[in-house]
């Protein structure tokens, strides 16, 4: 039995000697691991301590190479859940969630993370009408963040009913009338594509806007404007 507590006591020893630094929870779980490189690996804990108006908070979640990955979650000091954000390579990627300091959902956000290991990427584009149908595939020059892709839904977080929606297509506002609120200089892929046709239409679109981005301009002037990131993390 001797034996056995000392083979134990030396595996754990030479597990822990792995880590640079790391701290041991109430339970006797190893969080905030910080490897011989620096690196911030497993479990992770961060407080926020209040500053200048804002209130603090505590998030948890994992890393992988110092890099966020999978689900992190946001608490207030009392406890009240403020988020569920979702990652992949470090960035932002599919749905996240964000609450206020009640516990109401207030909003739901829709990002797409890109592969730092390659210079462009393809990303699918759904039709509005029908989410589950891809209407195209286009080609992403990879400019090291998350962009905004696909629903986001803003709530009344007392009542729990949606009060608007947006859909971005690779950070760009799409309108129901399948505009963009910005030059879009994304294209499908096609091998067979007139550059003069490309210069063209996009002179034209800078010439004049569409109907329907007026309307949304004026319908949307006085709302307050929602502050956002650009999915990137870091300290």
């Amino acid at each position: 039995m001797r034996y056995s507590l000392i083979f134990l006591l030396f595996i754990s020893i030479n597990g822990i000697s792995q880590w640079k630094s790391f701290k041991i929870s109430v339970r006797g779980d190893t969080l905030n691991r910080m490897d011989m490189k620096d690196m911030r690996q497993g479990p992770w804990v961060i407080k926020v301590p209040a500053l200048r108006g804002e209130r603090g908070y505590e998030e948890e979640g994992v890393f992988q190479n110092d890099n966020k990955e999978g689900v992190w979650k946001q608490y207030a000091e009392n406890g009240v859940k403020l988020a569920e954000e979702n990652y992949r390579w470090g960035k932002l990627d599919g749905k996240q969630y964000y609450y206020t300091n009640n516990g109401g959902l207030l909003r739901e956000e829709s990002w797409r993370a890109m592969d730092p290991r390659v210079l462009y990427d393809t990303v699918d584009v759904y039709d509005l009408i029908d989410p589950t149908k891809v209407r195209e595939r286009v080609v992403v020059k990879n400019e090291g963040y998350s962009m905004k892709h696909g629903k986001w839904t803003y709530y009344d977080p007392s009542e729990g009913t949606v009060t608007s929606t947006e859909t971005y297509r690779l950070n760009k506002l799409q309108t129901d009338m399948d505009h963009f609120m910005t030059d879009d200089d994304l294209k499908p892929l096609n091998n067979n594509a007139n550059t003069k046709n490309v210069k063209s239409d996009t002179a034209s679109k800078a010439k004049a806007k569409p109907q329907a981005v007026i309307e949304y301009e004026k319908k949307n002037s006085n709302k307050k404007k929602v502050r956002v990131r650009d999915g990137a993390t870091g300290y």
